[in-house]
């Protein structure tokens, strides 16, 4: 049997109406298993089969997917308790960021806290104190997989002998793939365009500062972003994920306080901070942009012209040049390296690009080939972004049948993965010998895990 990660799941759906509901509900229960001093209800395994069901587009409820999760729910219960004695314990902070973090995007679905709220039936105190003490649990057993999935090696040998496991007949086609890197130029904002957003920005602080403004209702009026609906709010979020000049700005403020106009990569901010909780700080902001139709497209395409003609013309490096150059922060310190969001590595699957990607790289024949600036939108800081680019192809693997000569990190990537779940299912096996378990229910399915 699969068993399913609940850290996921809960992570993904956990707070969602029906469950809340549910939650609610005043029903007599069954007790269907007791782990140790933990009771486990029916209506617990209910619910978490139907998060399971909620985060899994078209799976269809079987009577053997109820008892799965009813096997890694006693899973769950058993960790809890191995991580008790070996004192493993998650902080409180790292349990109120996994909450803030679903409220967060639980809130910009429902248009805001107040509305989330009124859904819910019960304030955002109410639902984190609901949840905590679920997310801690969830949190600290997922922490004691981690430690032993992460003390699983594998070795060459067992690579080659989970590959040649495989029937001949049975080796997966790996589609065409590209190792491909960039240079990101972001056109910056022609003079007037620039004036024009800055003194709007300055204009509208001072209707909030000297003459009583409301904050949301400037935001709602002037706010060029999708938070402007909501009043500019920017819910409960660490500062690691907001652009530096808006969390530096927003940090130095006290709770109340409006900044001065704050620039960053999107254009000016007007930020009033919230509150503050340890490294993380809920605000409200008013964005205004320069438009596409402002920025200075022409500044960009000379300077990567300029570029492609050096690494062309007089050997320069292109890694060298994307160090120097690029204006993207996530790529350039490893020399314009795009990455497999997947996997992590540096293999792209031609057929998964996006379509602007897709374009480019058609054009690109022979390994080195360096493509005309293009433009496309960088998702760079969590918003688009318009933005110009020179992309390298450095390598090309035709489509073919997996072998270990041209697919060893791949195929490494799953051997480890099927020694991994085999060693964890064993070392669960062995945990339940440690820990008291009593089923209440015969589970059918049992005997056939």
């Amino acid at each position: 049997m699969q068993k399913i990660s609940f850290l996921t799941v809960t992570l993904i759906v956990l707070l969602t109406s029906s469950i809340f509901a549910q939650r609610n509900a005043e029903i007599s229960d069954k007790i269907v298993a007791v782990v140790n001093d933990h009771i486990i209800l029916k209506s617990d395994v209910d619910n978490r089969t139907l998060e399971f069901l909620q985060s899994q587009q078209g799976m269809q409820f079987t009577e053997q997917l109820w008892y799965d999760v009813f096997e890694s729910l006693i899973d769950n219960f058993v960790m809890v308790e191995k991580a008790r004695i070996d004192s493993i314990v998650v902080s409180d902070d790292e349990v109120n960021r996994q909450l803030d973090q679903r409220i967060r995007v639980l809130s910009q679905r429902a248009g805001g806290e107040q509305q989330l709220e009124r859904a819910m039936g019960k304030s955002i105190v109410q639902l984190r104190a609901e949840f905590r003490e679920q997310f801690r649990q969830d949190l600290v057993a997922e922490r004691l997989r981690q430690e032993k999935r992460q003390r699983i090696n594998i070795t060459r040998p067992e690579i080659e002998a989970f590959f040649n496991e495989i029937p001949q007949d049975s080796l997966p086609t790996i589609p065409e793939a590209v190792e491909l890197s960039q240079i990101v130029v972001i056109p910056p904002p022609k003079p007037e365009a620039q004036n024009r957003a800055l003194q709007l920005a300055t204009s509208i602080r001072d209707s909030i500062i000297n003459h009583g403004a409301e904050f949301e209702a400037m935001a709602r009026r002037y706010g060029e972003d999708g938070t402007a609906s909501t009043g500019g709010l920017l819910p409960l979020m660490p500062m690691s994920d907001l652009v530096s000049e808006y969390s530096a700005a927003a940090s130095a403020l006290a709770p109340g306080e409006v900044s001065q106009v704050v620039r960053t990569p999107f254009g000016y901010h007007v930020i009033r901070l919230n509150r503050r909780v340890a490294d993380q700080i809920e605000t409200n902001h008013i964005l205004i942009r320069v438009r596409d139709e402002e920025l200075d497209d022409e500044f960009a395409i000379n300077k990567l012209a300029a570029i492609r003609d050096s690494i062309k013309t007089q050997g320069k490096r292109f890694g060298d040049m994307a160090r120097r150059h690029s204006d993207d922060r996530a790529t350039a310190p490893s020399g314009g390296r795009l990455l497999n969001p997947q996997t992590g590595q540096r293999l792209l699957p031609v057929d998964q690009l996006d379509s602007n990607l897709f374009r480019t790289v058609l054009l690109l024949e022979n390994e080195g080939d360096i493509s005309e600036p293009r433009p496309f939108n960088t998702g760079q800081g969590g918003a688009q972004q318009r933005a110009f680019r020179l992309v390298t192809l450095t390598k090309r693997v035709p489509e073919h049948i997996a072998n270990m000569q041209d697919d060893y990190d791949l195929i490494r990537q799953f051997a480890l993965q099927d020694k991994q779940q085999r060693e964890m299912a064993d070392w669960i096996e062995g945990l339940r010998e440690e820990v008291y378990v009593e089923y209440m229910i015969q589970n059918p399915f049992l005997s056939s895990n």
